[in-house]
């Protein structure tokens, strides 16, 4: 994965790095909003999605829409963040 930030939607930047070669979705690290949490944020490793569908991402435990999603690390990087 090319190390500079990708300007897409977190459903385009999860995609790619599910099925670009090159790239590792368990090497993803996605934080979001979950109301209830501490600080109102939860965050994921990429290796619990099962699913990315149209509007959601769905994970071993919750289905997660995308506009809930704030930022994605891969890598160690930052490379989406709103």
């Amino acid at each position: 994965m090319n190390k500079r930030k990708i300007k897409n939607s977190p459903k385009v930047i999860l995609n790619e790095l599910k099925w670009r070669q090159a790239s590792d979705l368990e090497k993803t690290e996605i934080w979001y909003v979950h109301r209830g949490a501490r600080n109102d944020t939860k965050i994921i490793s990429g290796k619990e999605i099962v699913a990315l569908g149209k509007s959601f991402m769905q994970t071993t435990t919750a289905m997660i829409p995308y506009h809930r999603i704030f930022k994605i690390i891969y890598a160690g990087e930052v490379i989406f963040k709103r």
